[in-house]
């Protein structure tokens, strides 16, 4: 059985009311969608409060989806704009993690969050928090959702070249602080 696209499955779900296809848009983007949130909230509650306030938006068909990207790219950016708002709430924005506010996830809690397991893995996540919160996002994006850039420049409100200068940044910031950690590559 071929399996459907994420858009396919998304208008059998709006046109048919139904619901196992939106369970498996959700099966399919929870997991990634609360870890890219929680690179915003710091607070995994908070991302996966916010992951299903996107699901719902999604579901309730009030922001309309026109298929000029990816529905992934879509969720994404709705998700972005409500952590955004969530964020304006609380009065809090992008504030750095460090060890005293730092909360690592369980490490069993979903495959997702089994890259934290090794110690190059911990000094990535690390290294991640460090940042300047626009590369860890383009470099989230880039590289664990495996968006392109045209995808993450509409996920973010940016141009193309905004996204591969943030890119290009994120590395070397992210290369700088990984060693500044005490890795060496």
């Amino acid at each position: 059985m071929e399996e459907k696209t994420d858009e396919a499955l998304y208008r059998i779900y709006l046109e048919k009311a139904d619901n196992e296809a939106f369970k498996i848009l959700l099966e399919r983007h929870r997991e990634p969608l609360a870890l890219f949130l929680y690179g915003m909230l710091h607070n995994m509650e908070d991302a996966e409060d916010v992951m299903l306030d996107a699901y719902a938006v999604a579901a309730s068909g009030t922001t309309k989806f026109k298929e000029k990207s990816s529905f992934k790219t879509w969720l994404y950016a709705i998700a972005r704009n409500l952590a955004l708002k969530h964020l304006r709430k609380k009065h809090f924005f992008f504030i750095p993690l460090n060890e005293e506010t730092a909360e690592i996830p369980e490490e069993n809690s979903s495959p997702d969050m089994e890259l934290l397991k090794t110690e190059e893995n911990r000094i990535l996540y690390e290294a991640l928090n460090k940042i300047h919160p626009d590369y860890r996002q383009v470099l989230h994006l880039i590289y664990f959702e495996e968006m392109d850039n045209d995808e993450v420049a509409k996920v973010l409100g940016k141009n193309k070249k905004q996204i591969y200068n943030l890119a290009a940044r994120g590395k070397q910031a992210l290369k700088e602080t990984m060693q500044s950690l005490g890795y060496e590559r």
